[in-house]
């Protein structure tokens, strides 16, 4: 019996590149999920978050030739998404997020109110959170709510560690600020 071996991002994008068009399906179901789940913290609205994802994954699927690093092809369409979620955050401006479906999924349930102190403090902090520059709630979230390493958050973002370091200090400092605001 012959045992599978699967295939690595480097060799999807080949498959793709030479013609065999469903080979991206692939990294869709590698990548999607997180994809979704960093365009939902970002948006906090569901739907916006997948016609995002779909976007990001269709003009990856058009640009897939200008992938410098086959090996690092989810970093790529990360960085794809994450440009896509910035500028919608940018051209929405003055909109308030949603903070209920944002809560929702950053708890898992179906219920925002359960928590009612805990609801209070969530939207405190996304209201807050969607004061800052894209770039700082985009640093914030990767760093404080989906945990990444500063080394993973600079190389999706092409920036320094060292740069990356004070845009989140920038971010956590504004964040203090408009907190206190609303105590």
């Amino acid at each position: 019996m012959e045992s599978r071996v699967e295939r690595t991002d480097a060799q999807v994008v080949r498959d793709v590149l030479d013609g065999d068009r469903d080979a991206y399906r692939l990294l869709v179901r590698r990548y999607g999920d997180t994809l979704h789940g960093h365009a939902l913290r970002m948006t906090g609205d569901s739907d916006d978050a997948a016609d995002l994802v779909q976007k990001a994954l269709v003009k990856g699927f058009r640009k897939l030739g200008s992938c410098r690093d086959p090996d690092r092809v989810g970093a790529w369409l990360f960085r794809i998404l994450a440009n896509m979620c910035k500028d919608q955050v940018r051209s929405r401006s003055g909109r308030a997020i949603r903070l209920d479906r944002v809560e929702s999924a950053l708890r898992g349930d179906s219920d925002p109110e359960a928590d009612t102190a805990g609801a209070e403090i969530r939207s405190r902090l996304w209201g807050a959170l969607d004061a800052l520059t894209p770039e700082q709630k985009e640093a914030f979230v990767l760093k404080y709510v989906e945990g990444r390493t500063y080394e993973e958050i600079a190389a999706v973002m092409d920036l320094s560690v060292a740069s990356l370091k004070m845009r989140v200090q920038r971010a956590r400092k504004a964040l203090r600020g408009l907190l206190e605001e609303f105590a």
